[in-house]
Parts: C-alpha cells; sequence; structure tokens
C-alpha cells in the first residue's frame, strides 16, 4: 500500500481560489478557517481463537468556519471541490451577517514536530498483523489454563490537516496514531472474571508489535483478571483513598480537567468560573494540561485551529492560574489562545478540549502513603465514569482495587465506585507521591458528541473522605 501526499490545492482546488472563498465568507468576522482533513483507520479483532473483525477506512472533507462574537457559523462537506467550498462558504457567512468584527491575528507559526510522518498502517503488513494477533491468544492460552477467552486488536489510523486562514496563513499536521490491546477472560471454580491492559501512541506500529512490547501487556490483562478472581465485595461508606499512578489519573481529567476547560468558564457553568488566583486545591498540588511531549496519544504539534500546542500550568501549588483555551474563547475572555482548540474531524467544530492532563508528584515516598492509610481503598485501576461539569460529581468504577486496614493491603475488591466531587477531592488530597507517570496510551475524551484521544496522569495520592460506593461494609 503506497501512500499518497495530500495535496487538496494541488489535486481539488486552487489555493488562490479557495482562499478568495474563505475570504468572502469571514468578511467582517473576527476569525475563521478552512480545515481540510483526509484520514484511513484501520482496525483488527482477534477474538475467541479467530479474526473476528477486520476493517479499513478511508474519508477526507473539509470544514469552513466564520466567527463573529459569540456566535459561529460552520459548514462541512465530504466533497472536497471548490463548488462545495462556495456552498459551504455561503453558509458559514450566514452568522457573520453584516459584519463589523476584526480579523484576529493568525497564530504564531513553529517549527516544532512531535512525532513523526509515518504512516503505521502501511509500514506492517496485514499478514504480520494477523500473526501477531494468533500469537497474542496461544501465549495467554500457554501462560494458564484459567483462560477461557482471548480479545487482542490492533488499531492504526493516519489523520493528514491542513488549515488555511483568511489571512493567508496556511499551516498542517501529519498525525499517526497506534494502539494495540489485549482483553483475557478467565475461569476457576465456576466464577468468571477479565482483565485489559493495552497502549500506543503517535508512534509507528512496529515497536508495537514486537514481543518485548505485546507481552507485558498480555501478562498485565492476565494479573487483572487473576486479581479480580480473588476479590471480595467491596465495603461501603465514606472512606480515605489511595490512587495508584499513571491511568488513575483519568478522575483527574473527567472530574477536575473538563471544569478548567474555557467554553465552561466563559459561560459561568463550571464548579471552577470566576476562581482564578484562588485555592482550588490543596498546597502543593499542581496540575497541567501539556500537549507538547513527544509521540503521546493526546500530543498535537498544533492544534486544530492552527494554534501551536503547549505545556500550560491550570493550578499550581493548589491556586488556579487560569484555564484551557481555543481561539474564540480566548478573544471573548481577554486572554491568549493555550493550543486546545480541537476538534473530532472536519465534520466538527473546534473547542476547547483537553490534550495530555497531569498532576506532577510530591515528595512522599508511595508505600508510606499506603502505609499511614487506616481503614480505606487503594485504587490502582479505572473503568467508566460520569461527571457533571457544572458542579463537578463523579462516580468511577474501579477495575482493580484493594482493602486496606492499618496500613496493610488486604483483599481485593469488587464493585467498588469512587463517588465525589472534583473541587472538594482537589481539597482533601493529603499526600503525593515522588512516582508521577503518565497512562500508557489508552485515552479517550468525549464531549459534546465529540471525541478526541487524551493522556492522562499523576503519582500516587492520598484523598480523604471520598464516598465508597459498594455490596457493604
Amino acid at each position: 500500500m503506497t501512500h499518497q501526499p495530500f495535496r487538496p490545492f494541488q489535486d481539488n482546488f486552487s489555493r488562490e481560489g479557495a482562499l478568495k472563498i474563505l475570504q468572502n465568507a469571514c468578511a467582517g468576522a473576527d476569525d475563521g478557517e478552512l480545515f481540510i482533513e483526509r484520514r484511513t483507520s484501520e482496525g483488527l479483532v482477534f477474538d475467541d481463537g479467530k479474526l473476528k473483525n477486520a476493517s479499513y477506512d478511508a474519508s477526507e472533507g473539509f470544514g469552513l468556519r466564520a466567527v463573529l462574537g459569540e456566535v459561529a457559523g460552520y459548514a462541512h462537506s465530504t466533497e472536497v471541490s471548490e463548488s462545495a467550498l462556495l456552498r459551504a462558504s455561503e453558509t458559514a457567512r450566514l452568522a457573520v451577517g453584516a459584519g463589523g468584527g476584526s480579523l484576529a491575528d493568525a497564530p504564531r507559526a513553529t517549527n516544532t514536530k512531535l512525532y513523526k510522518d509515518v504512516d503505521p498502517i502501511s509500514e506492517v503488513t496485514f499478514s504480520a498483523k494477523l500473526d501477531t494477533l494468533r500469537e497474542i491468544d496461544a501465549f495467554l492460552r500457554d501462560l494458564d489454563s484459567r483462560v477461557v477467552q482471548v480479545s487482542a486488536s490492533i488499531a492504526a489510523s493516519l489523520q493528514e490537516v491542513i488549515i488555511l486562514r483568511p489571512d493567508g496563513a496556511e499551516v498542517s499536521d501529519t498525525r499517526p496514531m497506534t494502539r494495540v490491546n489485549v482483553s483475557v477472560i478467565v475461569e476457576q471454580n465456576g466464577r468468571r472474571e477479565s482483565g485489559s491492559a493495552g497502549g500506543g501512541g503517535r508512534i509507528s506500529l512496529g515497536g508495537l508489535i514486537t514481543r518485548d512490547d505485546w507481552q507485558p501487556k498480555a501478562r498485565e490483562a492476565l494479573r487483572v483478571a487473576l486479581v479480580n478472581l480473588e476479590a471480595v465485595p467491596a465495603p461501603a461508606g465514606v472512606m480515605d483513598v489511595v490512587l495508584g499512578p499513571g491511568w488513575p489519573g483519568i478522575l483527574l481529567h473527567e472530574a477536575v480537567g473538563h471544569g478548567l476547560e474555557g467554553d465552561f468558564n466563559r459561560k459561568g457553568s463550571s464548579a471552577f468560573s470566576g476562581l482564578v488566583g484562588q485555592r482550588v486545591a490543596s498546597k502543593g498540588v499542581t496540575v497541567l494540561d501539556d500537549g507538547t511531549i513527544p509521540d503521546r496519544r493526546g500530543s498535537i504539534t498544533i492544534d486544530d485551529e492552527g494554534t501551536p500546542s503547549a505545556k500550560n500550568v491550570l493550578i499550581e501549588d493548589g491556586i488556579l492560574v487560569g484555564y484551557m483555551q481555543d481561539r474564540q474563547n480566548a478573544r471573548l475572555m481577554g486572554v491568549e489562545p493555550t493550543g486546545n482548540g480541537r476538534r473530532e474531524s472536519y465534520a466538527h467544530p473546534p473547542m476547547p478540549r483537553m490534550t495530555n492532563t497531569y498532576m506532577l508528584g510530591g515528595d512522599s515516598d508511595p508505600a508510606d502513603i499506603v502505609a499511614g492509610l487506616k481503614d480505606g481503598i487503594y485504587a490502582v485501576g479505572f473503568g467508566g465514569g460520569q461527571v457533571d461539569i457544572t458542579n463537578g460529581k463523579f462516580v468511577f468504577s474501579c477495575t482493580e482495587a484493594y482493602r486496606v486496614e492499618n496500613g496493610q493491603i488486604g483483599a481485593p475488591v469488587k464493585g467498588a465506585t469512587l463517588i465525589g466531587d472534583g473541587a472538594t477531592a482537589m481539597q482533601q488530597i493529603r499526600a503525593l507521591g515522588n512516582d508521577m507517570a503518565l497512562d500508557p496510551g489508552m485515552g479517550n475524551c468525549g464531549k459534546a458528541g465529540q471525541w478526541v484521544p487524551v493522556g492522562v496522569g499523576q503519582p500516587t495520592l492520598l484523598i480523604g473522605g471520598l464516598t465508597v460506593g459498594g455490596a457493604g461494609s
């Protein structure tokens, strides 16, 4: 499979013609852009000893936006042609009306590249991918006789974007993405439990399908499943909770991160609205959103408005210092864009979104944090969760958790849910470990019907007084 260059200004319409149409749509507007995208993706799922699904998708299209004040006109099409662009411009133009705006300056240019221009789909043959999935299946079944089902998947995609602004500024980005995931079901004495592990990033697929990479994922999935075989019903009540490093940062992402996105704060609908400069977390707590980490799943060289990504401090030593911004919300709030204007595809307008959101580590030994827990839960794995952005209230289910009494880690518990609200939980952080870690590269974030890849991270930390929902005391 040969990857052809993405050249819409040569193959579909002239750059001069597209720019003139865009300028007409944005006359009198504050901002706007033409976002052109081509995306290819491939997925293989090997389940219960056979290839269950293999898919390959290719799409391309454009979105044209004109922004005036709080209003934005947006039109998109799968037909990348001058006639489709003309129709889209007429639709987007309706939001501008008589105009009166002043076109904002273009984002600053950047020569930074955070990942390679590699096509992860074509670099590895289909047969090599299938052989890897078969090998994962056989490896896990040979590893433990209690394994009754294995599901392994390989996913790869390439997104190519070009962003043209009405002032003629043009930027582009080529974004690879890969992931390998393993799930396993074990059975013992009539009881079945499951475990899963996986990860990837904006990296080539070749490294992910080596035994050195997938075998640890397979072993981890099996370990979690076997732990759950021994799990007892979770207790219920208000208790202190220790969260493990890495992926448990998903709680921070959901319960706090969304509340720090600019649009919610501009509209006053976030629990953190109007609190810049005030203490919103315990002393020592620093939270960043950083889209500049090379090769990470949530990283972006430029956001989907053309603004270079940045390492943004949101909370510093417990004090709220800023929000994540796209261009429109930043302009309306009188601040600078932060490189967080993201969209799922050409069919979606951009909005403030997270990239890699994490909490910095402290100076405590993680073992000492657990040893200091008198009666509570040690949660190291999370599944799904629900959050209300307006008040930060969350409910998260644990996929791996343990009862801790008098500093001793006891039996694993099943069915534990953590209940609280982000603003209160941040004020109740009592200890921060020195083991900050990022997740292995498996996060997706939904907002307003749009999904984008993200990263999370945190150190081991102790939160006081969370409500634990379980089967009993």
